[in-house]
């Protein structure tokens, strides 16, 4: 099933729907990604610390989908931030993957007391220039952290990967990304704990489209314009996340889950205090 991708601002293409891997365990990871390649996904999404790249590059070979047909992500993990740790770090995801190069390098966490995520993004701009990862963003960077990466070295992210879901929307984050063209991509877009896809607004619009609320939401997301990656090992569940481009929300739809936003809605880490 063909899907809509989004432009990044090194001219290079994103599918908006990706396939994620965050708790997916090595020894699940070939099976899962095989079943979201099979299922239409050309976006995978791992990183170092998930634990899971070599299972994930496995799942790839085996699909049978060529690699320029696939869009890699992998991440910088806190511990190897730092310019020669970086471009360290890199290889070695290269070395799991099994991969020449990456579609997508992110600095996973901006770690901002630690004061080494510029130091990290200049070695991610080495990497860009030298082919081993096509694109490079970051992950979870709040404004203040952005604007450093801006003003210090004049190179945009690609994309900023940050929780995002009707309950916790970042909207002030999400037009500075509009204004530098900066693509904003959904992690935990389902929210955590089943509670969003038991929303009474979520559940109405869900039996009007006839469709599921897993459904609802990751639209919301698409039709939000954001890049979105959903997790799961059933490949029935893989399958109906995927079944989200034979409809769309309209205006009174997305107005309703809009008002879902809290600003205390977060339910993953504070970027500028997490430490681990």
């Amino acid at each position: 099933m063909k899907q809509p991708t989004l432009s990044l601002n090194d001219g290079s293409q994103i599918p908006q729907l990706g396939f994620g891997t965050w708790q997916i365990l090595e020894e699940q990871a070939a099976s899962a990604v095989s079943a979201a390649l099979a299922a239409g996904y050309r976006l995978i999404d791992t990183a170092s610390i998930y634990g899971n790249e070599v299972g994930v590059g496995d799942g790839m070979r085996h699909s049978g989908v060529p690699r320029q047909e696939i869009f890699v992500t992998t991440k910088l993990w806190n511990s190897h931030q730092g310019y020669d740790e970086a471009l360290r770090a890199c290889d070695e995801s290269l070395r799991r993957l099994r991969l020449d190069y990456v579609d997508l390098y992110l600095i996973h966490w901006p770690m901002p007391h630690r004061g080494r995520y510029l130091d990290s993004w200049r070695a991610l701009i080495k990497l860009k220039k030298e082919g081993r990862a096509r694109s490079i963003g970051v992950s979870n960077f709040q404004l203040p952290h952005l604007r450093r990466l801006l003003d210090e070295t004049g190179v945009v992210p690609s994309i900023n990967q940050i929780e995002l879901h009707p309950y916790f929307q970042q909207r002030s984050l999400r037009e500075f990304h509009a204004l530098h063209e900066i693509v904003t991509e959904s992690w935990s877009p389902l929210g955590q704990g089943g509670a969003l896809l038991r929303n009474e607004r979520v559940l109405r619009t869900a039996q009007k489209h006839r469709k599921t609320a897993a459904q609802i939401v990751l639209r919301w997301h698409l039709d939000n314009g954001l890049v979105t990656i959903p997790k799961s090992v059933d490949p029935g569940r893989i399958r109906e996340n995927f079944h989200v481009f034979d409809f769309r929300l309209d205006a009174e739809d997305i107005a309703l889950l809009n008002d879902l936003d809290d600003p205390k809605g977060r339910i993953g880490p504070d970027p500028d205090t997490a430490d681990f």
